[in-house]
């Protein structure tokens, strides 16, 4: 059975350098050359920032200052996709946003890329809920930030996580997702709710079984990013990630979708806790964004179903596949998310 991890079938992928440790990180440590799979903008000052989440991780993100604007600021926290690094897609979508005037942060979720976090490459949905929590802690106390106008946006898996903080924290007054994924639902169920009872004990069993191998190596196998030569019987959708994580185009050596992924037993927690129990609750501003001929498109439409109140909404922008809406700047709506944290961020 093939495991599913980060939205995508794992395998066997053997490129890139997945031994970062965790340290106590200073700023001189952090990475400073431009290392993005973007170019920079001269509209905007960067600089590299670290917080700490509720359970002491130290999160290291990119900060997007507009330039020659003042005042306090609306602030947005950005994340994602799931796999991902701020290098790729949350740090277009937070560059672009500071251009339009808003303070914004991209940053690596715990575990993962310049953060901290031990052992590597572990995904939770509590702990990376409170990832974008503790962007807002950080956000909120900047002498240049309205700390009652800051909202957030999750890509792919984030997105999701994004819902959930959102349901649990009061101070984001506005979420985006983009193209996203349910985490806990594609674990347990697989890819179009393909998975029953017994497969979903079966993926258990085999969890479970990784974890006593991994406790008898003291080390966490990793389950293998996005394929480096895909087979010619691979899914539609995996040649779509294969089209960003794998080129020139999205190709990262900190991203764990462009290398050998997330640790093998990754999934378990995600089966075990739903994240949509209370989105029903959420009073702020959402707008969710999805593709029309996106595999996941689906994720987005159920999620929408259950947000009550009238500044909810949902965009389905034509034509466009999952990973269209990472980078491609003539398909993402940037006029209408800049619109819609104008309304909601002032």
């Amino acid at each position: 059975m093939t495991l599913l991890v980060a939205g995508i079938a794992t395998a066997g992928s053997t490129s890139g350098n997945n031994e970062i440790k965790e340290k106590n990180m200073e700023k001189s440590d952090l990475i400073q050359e431009w290392n993005k799979v973007f170019p920079k903008s001269d509209e905007i000052e960067h600089s590299k920032v670290t917080f700490r989440n509720r359970y002491g991780i130290t999160l290291v993100a990119d900060i997007y200052v507009p330039e020659n604007v003042g005042g306090k600021l609306a602030a947005i926290a950005v994340c994602g996709p799931f796999g991902a690094v701020k290098e790729q897609s949350s740090g277009l979508y937070a560059q672009t946003l500071a251009e339009r005037g808003f303070l914004t942060v991209a940053f690596d979720p715990s575990y993962t890329g310049e953060s901290g976090g031990e052992p590597r490459y572990v995904a939770s949905p509590d702990i990376n809920t409170e990832d974008f929590s503790a962007a807002v802690d950080f956000l909120s106390l900047l002498e240049n930030v309205d700390p009652e106008r800051i909202g957030i946006i999750g890509i792919c898996g984030w997105g999701g996580l994004a819902i959930n903080a959102a349901a649990m924290d009061t101070r984001i007054k506005a979420t985006v997702t983009a193209t996203m994924y349910d985490m806990s639902r594609v674990n347990a169920n697989g890819y179009f709710d393909s998975l029953d009872a017994d497969g979903r004990y079966e993926l258990r069993r085999q969890l479970n079984a990784q974890r006593t191998i991994d406790a008898k190596n003291g080390t966490y196998s990793l389950g293998g990013g996005v394929p480096d030569q895909l087979p010619e019987d691979a899914p539609w959708f995996v040649k779509d990630y294969h089209s960003y994580y794998k080129t020139e185009r999205g190709y990262h050596e900190r991203s764990l979708n462009s290398n050998n992924g997330w640790n093998i037993t990754s999934p378990l927690s995600f089966i075990n806790m739903p994240q949509f129990s209370y989105s029903d609750e959420i009073r702020n501003a959402m707008l969710l964004i999805h593709g029309e001929k996106a595999h996941s498109r689906y994720f987005s439409e159920d999620a929408f179903k259950k947000l009550k109140g009238n500044n909810k909404e949902l965009l389905i922008i034509p034509d466009a596949v999952h990973v269209d809406l990472y980078d491609r700047m003539d398909i993402i709506p940037f006029d209408k998310i800049e619109t819609f944290f104008h309304e909601y961020l002032k």
